[in-house]
């Protein structure tokens, strides 16, 4: 998908980022926690013009290559897009139709969990708290 614009066989090393502006290769030390912003130090002389079209790039071999840009990004589906705003439309008129109380589902929970007793327990020590 790239090609190879210039070979110039730059060696990498892991500690710095590598990258190209105005047809040179620079390097600038990674960010690492504690230590200070490294200043970019340039490499070599590419030799060669940037075009906009293209995103321009150190390769592993430590050539220069180059990659179409991609403007606007990806193109979405139309289809999956309509379908998610039925969905929502759906949701929100159920929701609006039928409303829950709060206290019916926290008995059933409770009942669920413990039986009977525990239900009318709690709800004695909240009639209690109340006056």
């Amino acid at each position: 998908m790239a090609e190879k614009v210039a070979k110039l066989g730059v060696e990498r090393e892991k500690d710095f980022m590598y990258y190209v502006k105005d047809g040179e290769v620079w390097k600038v030390q990674r960010k690492q926690p504690g230590v200070p912003k490294g200043r970019p130090e340039k490499v070599a002389d590419g030799g060669f013009e940037v075009d906009t079209n293209y995103i321009y790039f150190v390769d592993r071999d430590g050539d220069v290559a180059r990659a179409k840009r991609a403007v606007g990004g990806q193109k979405r589906k139309k289809k999956a897009a309509k379908k998610s705003a039925k969905r929502r439309v759906a949701k929100k008129s159920a929701r609006k139709a039928a409303p829950k109380s709060r206290k019916s589902g926290a008995k059933k929970k409770v009942a669920a969990k413990g039986g009977k007793a525990k239900a009318k327990a709690k709800g004695k020590a909240k009639k209690g708290k109340k006056r």
